[in-house]
C-alpha cells in the first residue's frame, strides 16, 4: 500500500473515517438519540467531502471582482451550494426525528428501539 497518497489526502481519509463512525453508530446502537447522532456524523462527513472536492487551491470564490471573468480564476460554486442545501435539509430532518423520538418516549417511556418494536408487536400494530 502506498502511504504517501494517504498522507497527501488526509482530509478525504478523515471524511471517510467520520462516515464509517457514523454508519457503524447508526447500525449498532439501539438508543434512538444515538442513532440520530450517528446520522448527523454521516451528514457532516458527506459535507466535508463535498467541500474538499469543490475547493481548488489558488482560486477565489466565484464573485467577479476587478473585471476578472476567466473561469480558471474561480472555484466551482455548485459543491458549496450543495453543502449549504444539505445542511438546511439535515437540520430539518434532525428536528423531525427528534420530535418523533420525543413522541415515542412519551408513549413507551424508553428510547430502546428493540423495546419499542416489541411493545408495538404486543399491541398488534
Amino acid at each position: 500500500m502506498n502511504w504517501t497518497y494517504l498522507f497527501e489526502n488526509y482530509e478525504e481519509a478523515v471524511a471517510m473515517i467520520l462516515f464509517g463512525i457514523g454508519f457503524s453508530n447508526l447500525l449498532l446502537q439501539r438508543n434512538l438519540i444515538k442513532k440520530i447522532i450517528g446520522l448527523n456524523i454521516m451528514d457532516t462527513a458527506t459535507y466535508l467531502f463535498l467541500a474538499l472536492k469543490g475547493y481548488i487551491a489558488g482560486r477565489k470564490a466565484p464573485v467577479v471582482v476587478d473585471g476578472v471573468t476567466d473561469v480558471e480564476a474561480y472555484i466551482n460554486p455548485i459543491p458549496s451550494g450543495l453543502v449549504l442545501t444539505g445542511i438546511v435539509v439535515s437540520v430539518s430532518v434532525t428536528a423531525l426525528m427528534l420530535a418523533l423520538t420525543i413522541r415515542l418516549y412519551r408513549r413507551y417511556h424508553t428510547l430502546d428501539l428493540d423495546e419499542i418494536s416489541t411493545r408495538l408487536k404486543k399491541e398488534g400494530k
